[in-house]
């Protein structure tokens, strides 16, 4: 479990220096320049996230439960995990009318997957890491509201469509193979 809240700690930790210590962040980015900052950033969010991910792996075998999910959990999860895809597709591209209204689709899609995830599983392992994402993306979404709105260009429709096809097609490999070699544990 130690792993699990280090590499949590690490990969957002990296994730919430714009939302509570801006100004910090905007010295070193002026001190260091901005593909340095962005470096080290990467660096600290990919070490982060390693851990992170080794992490959990361990606390699933390892911890108990902490509540019985409810039996409809699991459908939820399957309807919600092709939304959150496309939302993290659409975060990646240019102005689409989905990137336009939800204003943070990676953001949108974190709350969607940790969120729907909590209500398929109920152990310790699980508890604790999607519960910090949800956290942390409710807090990062509120923490972007305060911040000033970039000028948003026209949105286009064929980011809107790529993030579909491309947040289907994603959730298609998941379910073929992807989470059963990324996390151990078929979809179906």
């Amino acid at each position: 479990m130690a792993l699990l809240i280090l590499g949590l700690v690490m990969f957002l930790g990296v994730h919430s220096v714009r939302i509570f210590a801006a100004d910090w962040r905007d010295a070193q980015i002026a001190a260091r320049g901005e593909n340095t900052w962005k470096g080290l950033y990467t660096l600290a969010a990919i070490i982060g996230l390693v851990v992170t991910v080794y992490g959990f792996g361990v606390a699933r075998e390892a911890a108990g439960m902490v509540y019985v999910p409810p039996a409809w959990g699991r459908s939820i999860l399957h309807v919600a995990m092709p939304i959150a895809f496309v939302l993290f597709v659409a975060s990646q591209l240019p102005m689409g009318h989905l990137k336009k209204r939800f204003g943070h689709p990676m953001l949108w899609g974190t709350i969607i997957w940790s969120a729907a995830h909590l209500l398929a599983n109920g152990e310790t392992g699980s508890v604790l890491l999607f519960g910090s994402f949800l956290v942390w993306a409710v807090v990062d979404l509120l923490s972007a509201r305060q911040r000033p709105a970039a000028d948003a260009d026209t949105a286009k429709i064929w980011p809107d469509l790529a993030a579909l096809v491309i947040g289907f097609g994603i959730t298609g490999i998941f379910v073929a193979f992807a989470h059963q070699w990324l996390i151990g544990v078929p979809i179906i």
